[in-house]
């Protein structure tokens, strides 16, 4: 990270004073590439003082600097001239250790596909069950290239999906499915499931669909914008769930499909929910983990959308939450991961100033943030759990006696919207036995009542109007179907399925369905029964064993605490405070 920051500061200094490292004296005239050595030293010696650096140190970090220009300066006449473009690398941190000062760079067309891209980095690099991300966005690996925002000189991060030695035991089709996108397809096939359901009826589903505000009051959203919303918190929860194990690769594959998943939700509703914004933070907590921040400038949108995000939902001043919860020492756990990246971000771009202004900032923050583990003890004696009592005197702001209240409130709180819950789906059970005994099946009446806002009146007129329109459809397809117009095309050879779905395409029309049969050589796909799933006593669809183990796979990754989010131990983040507080000092003697 030093080396980073020491270049960032030295290009600053060299752009005010117009210097060229591509060009001659600072690259030999005639070879193009070899340094002019004597011009480097003159320049090391002459930035050091400003610098308060080694000389040595200095000219390593002018000769890093000059090889990229120049490199980049061949990439761009390659280009022009060929339309070949060169990739700049970021592999995973096993695989940096023999090019560590070296950029690792891929020469390729742009209108080629991703697989391919993905097949040479395998190749070249012995990486095997990788993805290419691109400012925190997948690749495809059946698109091209160009088509996907990639570019010359693209910074492109190159991320495991799965661990190749692990896998030796399992055999050649299994070993093609990597642990991560079954991981990720299953979160999502899981969370489509929950998120078609309405949960009503099952106690055991229902409080993890509903979508609440700060203060756990449930949330009304349409509900295409609440099926994407619960996916997009399904694979944050996963994502959340793998970084709590150190998975890091595994979590940012999770998280940016959850910010996929985000971008189909209103602003409206993300600004009224912090979820979108605590992912931001996630998601470059991640890349921080992956020693992934040369993705500066992505790491840099999220967390300006991240504090945007935190602005318009807590308020300026936080007065809102202030408001809504009475206090906002809970929440300041994400202002202090925020503004401890964004340090990180200010120092590796070689601003050390801001680096240091953001840091004290943290630093305020971490003392009041830092608990006292005698009150912690007393608290758990008490009988709240640990998690109970560093919440609560984060959000008293270290009062014991506070905290102590503030939990048994929060207990109280959150078993009184329990208990409205709890009556709220025995009315609505009530109410869909109530239509089912009219002769209606349970999931269409309980489609009904959540399409009538709870309203059984209005629910059973939906019912009624839907099985009269199925049994005007019967009626036109028993019409259409007559036993004189079947004959009529059985007779010319065809089979009856076939004829029977020709002839309710056709409504009817022999010579139409005649023709349409001729057209098929008299093959037809049966045409689905026009009954309304709405009409009393139709079947009630089946749950197959595997939706219900995705089901309980999914929800074991969902945290059964709304503020699981808050409830930070703030070790990592020591551990980076110290080691800025360190590299800021000037005493950093190695990389991270």
């Amino acid at each position: 990270m030093a080396e980073q920051n020491t270049e960032a500061k030295l290009k600053n200094l060299l752009k005010q004073e117009k210097i060229q490292l591509w060009n001659p004296p600072y690259t030999d005239e005639e070879d193009g590439e070899r340094p002019g050595a004597q011009h480097l030293q003159e320049l090391a010696e002459h930035y050091a003082p400003l610098l308060q650096l080694p000389v040595a140190e200095v000219g390593g970090a002018l000769e890093s600097i000059r090889v990229q220009t120049v490199t980049r300066g061949k990439g761009i006449r390659t280009y022009r001239e060929t339309n070949v473009a060169t990739l700049e690398l970021l592999l995973p941190r096993d695989s940096r250790k023999v090019t560590k000062s070296k950029k690792n760079l891929l020469e390729t067309r742009l209108d080629v596909s991703a697989q391919e891209v993905v097949d040479r980095v395998g190749e070249e690099f012995g990486l095997k069950y990788i993805k290419l991300i691109l400012n925190g966005k997948t690749l495809s690996p059946d698109q091209r290239l160009d088509e996907q925002g990639v570019k010359n000189h693209s910074k492109v991060m190159v991320l495991k999906v799965s661990d190749a030695e692990l896998k030796q035991q399992m055999n050649e089709e299994e070993q093609r499915k990597t642990e991560q996108s079954q991981s990720v397809q299953r979160t999502q096939r899981g969370f489509q499931i929950l998120s078609e359901r309405d949960g009503s009826d099952d106690p055991d589903v229902s409080p993890f669909l509903e979508v609440a505000d700060q203060k756990g009051n449930p949330l009304k959203i349409p509900h295409q914008e609440k099926k994407a919303l619960i996916l997009a918190m399904g694979f944050h929860e996963k994502g959340r769930s793998l970084m709590k194990r150190k998975q890091y690769d595994s979590a940012l594959c999770h998280l940016l499909q959850a910010d996929q998943q985000f971008s189909a939700c209103g602003s409206a509703l993300l600004s009224s929910v912090d979820n979108f914004a605590v992912l931001q933070l996630d998601v470059v907590w991640c890349y921080r983990a992956l020693e992934a921040l040369s993705c500066l400038d992505d790491g840099r949108k999220r967390l300006q959308r991240a504090e945007d995000c935190f602005l318009q939902c807590y308020g300026e001043r936080r007065e809102r939450l202030r408001m809504i919860k009475g206090n906002t020492g809970r929440e300041d756990v994400l202002f202090l991961r925020l503004y401890l990246l964004q340090s990180l971000l200010s120092y590796i771009e070689g601003n050390d100033v801001q680096a240091r202004q953001q840091l004290s900032k943290v630093e305020s923050l971490f003392g009041r943030l830092c608990l006292d583990s005698e009150k912690m003890a007393q608290l758990m004696t008490l009988g709240f759990s640990e998690r109970e009592a560093r919440l609560g005197l984060r959000a008293c702001q270290g009062d014991l006696q506070e905290a102590a209240i503030h939990i048994s409130n929060r207990r109280q709180e959150r078993e009184e919207l329990k208990k409205s819950e709890r009556q709220r789906r025995r009315r609505r059970t009530e109410d869909v036995s109530a239509l089912v005994e009219l002769g209606y099946s349970r999931t269409d009446a309980a489609r009904a009542l959540h399409a009538a806002d709870g309203d059984v009146n209005r629910a059973c007129e939906i019912l009624q109007d839907a099985s009269q329109a199925a049994q005007a459809t019967n009626n036109n397809r028993e019409e259409a179907l007559s036993p004189e117009k079947v004959e009529q095309l059985l007779y010319l050879g065809f089979e009856r399925e076939a004829v029977e779905a020709s002839l309710a395409l056709t409504g009817g029309d022999v010579q139409s369905a005649a023709q349409l049969l001729l057209d098929n050589q008299g093959v037809m796909s049966p045409h689905p029964n026009s009954s309304s799933s709405t009409s009393p006593s139709s079947e009630e669809p089946s749950t197959s064993t595997e939706d219900e183990e995705l089901v309980s796979e999914v929800l074991d990754d969902l945290s059964r605490h709304e503020e699981d989010y808050l409830d930070l131990t703030l070790e990592e983040e020591s551990e980076l405070i110290d080691t800025m507080k360190m590299y800021l000092s000037r005493g950093a003697t190695h990389t991270m």
